[in-house]
């Protein structure tokens, strides 16, 4: 048992450092990176947007985003093996708040929105009202992954409380 203690604390904790890594991540676009990028005209916007949505899909940025939902998935799965042990559903709560309002919300929301931002030349007189659209939609949906991250890193922090003991 102390074998599994010892993982599933060393898993929790690494688990919840990805999640305040990307709850740091996705706040810094909230309060200044999305910010600064509406304050720019619509072609200069877009085309910095671009090519940060280019330059973020780094192998760093994705073994943490992914490794990140990876440590979620095994720790829910003890946390449900192991449910009567105390701190279970905060292991529970924080991977499942990861997965799905982190990782599915950007798959579902944010990577669309992305995706159909790269289709747009930038010097395009329509782009504009694309542009701010794509701006009031990402930043909202942007807020939810950052709140949900910090709450998943939050609950997996009160889960390993339990499990360190």
């Amino acid at each position: 048992m102390a074998i599994v203690d010892g993982f599933l604390c060393t898993l929790t904790f690494v688990t919840a450092l990805g999640c305040g890594l990307i709850a740091g991540l996705f706040f810094a676009f909230s309060v200044a990176v999305m910010q600064a990028l509406a304050r720019l005209p619509a072609a200069g916007g877009i085309a910095a947007m671009q090519s940060i949505n280019s330059a973020i899909l780094n192998p760093l940025f994705l073994s943490v985003f992914l490794g990140t939902a990876a440590g979620c998935v095994l720790v829910m799965i003890i946390a449900l093996v192991r449910w009567h042990s105390p701190g279970s559903v905060y292991l529970l709560v924080g991977g499942a708040l990861y997965l799905v309002a982190s990782l599915l919300v950007t798959a579902v929301f944010n990577v669309p929105k992305n995706d159909a931002l790269a289709a747009i030349v930038p010097a395009d007189p329509d782009s504009a009202g694309l542009w701010a659209g794509y701006l009031a939609s990402w930043t909202t949906w942007n807020h939810v992954r950052t709140v949900a991250s910090l709450a998943s890193f939050s609950s997996l922090i009160l889960g390993l409380c339990y499990v360190a003991h």
